[in-house]
């Protein structure tokens, strides 16, 4: 995809590549943007549009990361950034998955299919995820507080990627019985969804964000 400047109109980039829903979102930036542009709707949300376009860029492409203009903006500003998409995930991505999750089950006929084992094992996904974002709250707190970090804490990426690959697995390839169609989609459209936002804010969380903290307390 095409590199996003703050001339570029965000219904476009919508368009090509819906994922960047759940960026604009946790901006509070939702559809019924007719034209405007990636610097009219920042300009509206009093929000950098040069953080905020580095942001966009990273998040669509892989093999766009500018380290050293990452690495210009404020720890402030980073955090300021994961905590909200940690928000992102604890009140849509989460309750999303859940409110499919439990329709499908419902709707479906028990103790014929393997549904509950796949919903468990999401469940252990999602506490991981929050623990992560727990750990994240006091990470938050001690930097604001500017508290020493003991780096070790901080160093080793987490599985929880890895595990989402393992429950989307689990459904195309081991699925069994009876279940509603649409809404087994909707479920696992919505894991993926989770798995690919996690996977390129990770690019952000371990190589930009800690390697920041490193580096201020070195």
């Amino acid at each position: 995809m095409a590199i996003i400047k703050s001339d570029s109109k965000l219904s476009d980039m919508i368009i090509e590549e819906p994922s960047t829903l759940s960026v604009l979102n946790r901006f509070g930036i939702y559809l019924g943007l007719g034209d405007k542009t990636l610097s009219d709707v920042c300009h509206e949300m009093q929000l950098d549009v040069n953080f905020f376009a580095t942001i966009l860029n990273t998040y669509i492409n892989e093999d766009y990361f500018p380290e050293d203009t990452l690495k210009s903006y404020s720890i402030a500003k980073i955090i300021e950034y994961l905590f909200k998409t940690n928000q992102y995930y604890l009140h849509f991505s989460i309750p999303n998955i859940e409110r499919h999750f439990n329709s499908l089950i419902q709707k479906s006929t028990a103790n014929i299919n393997n549904l509950e084992l796949l919903r468990n094992f999401f469940e252990e996904v999602k506490n991981e995820l929050l623990a992560r974002i727990d750990f994240d709250k006091e990470l938050f707190t001690s930097l604001q507080n500017e508290n020493r970090i003991e780096l070790s804490s901080i160093e080793n990426e987490d599985l929880i990627e890895d595990k989402l690959n393992d429950l989307i697995n689990m459904f195309i390839i081991h699925l069994k019985g009876d279940y509603d169609i649409n809404l087994c989609h909707a479920v696992l459209v919505s894991i993926m969804a989770l798995r690919k936002d996690i996977n390129q804010n990770n690019r952000l969380r371990y190589r930009i964000f800690f390697p920041l903290i490193c580096h201020h307390y070195n």
